[in-house]
């Protein structure tokens, strides 16, 4: 039986370094931004219901223009709904296929790794059991200023536009704190792999990745 994770987190938290890691021993991940960015590719029906809702200004060499799409709806709740009500039910429906055809190899385990996977549903809908990625709250805006080179207002917005971390620890299953080093990071990450016989740690005890 195919047990499947949740991998989440806050923006800047650190899910992806966690994402690889996993990765790289040997763990399946389905990647939700990456199908996010499949869902829209070129000549899909995706591209084509945001063409229409949005207008042909967010098209560049015939590919969506993300970062000007982006800008437009991030500041804008209403708008951000109708992008999310063409893209989540794809990005659902293409989730769901890997995870049925990862469960017909009988893998022992599949993680979905996805940043709003409680804000888009997914943790009610297509995972057993949930892993959270978190630190605290100052260090999570920090991070963000300096990843996206972004002013302490404009972190805070997007900061704000997810669930609180807080209440997504209360229903994970498993928590992951970044807010120390980052070998103690992997430590936790490596413990978890070892307590469920899930992939190979050994690189990752080593510091390999």
């Amino acid at each position: 039986m195919t047990e499947v994770w949740g991998l989440t987190g806050g923006i800047a938290t650190g899910k992806s370094t966690v994402s690889a890691w996993l990765r790289a021993a040997g763990v399946p991940v389905i990647d939700a931004d990456q199908i996010a960015r499949q869902v829209v590719a070129p000549e899909t029906a995706g591209l084509k219901q945001v063409v229409t809702t949005f207008g042909a200004d967010y098209l560049r060499d015939g590919q969506l223009d993300r970062k000007k799409l982006g800008q437009w709806v991030f500041s804008r709740p209403a708008e951000l709904k109708r992008l999310e009500a063409i893209t989540t039910p794809l990005i659902r429906a293409e989730i769901s296929r890997q995870v049925a055809n990862y469960r017909q190899q009988a893998v022992p385990v599949v993680v979905i790794d996805a940043p709003t996977l409680f804000e888009a549903g997914y943790a009610t809908t297509l995972v057993d059991r949930i892993m959270v990625v978190a630190t605290d709250a100052p260090t999570q805006k920090a991070r963000l200023m300096a990843r996206d080179n972004l002013s302490a207002s404009d972190a805070q917005n997007r900061i704000d536009r997810q669930w609180p971390i807080d209440q997504k620890i209360a229903q994970a299953d498993v928590v992951i704190d970044n807010g120390r080093t980052i070998a103690e990071t992997r430590q936790q990450v490596v413990k978890w792999l070892d307590m469920n016989n899930f992939g190979t740690s050994n690189h990752l005890k080593r510091g390999d990745q």
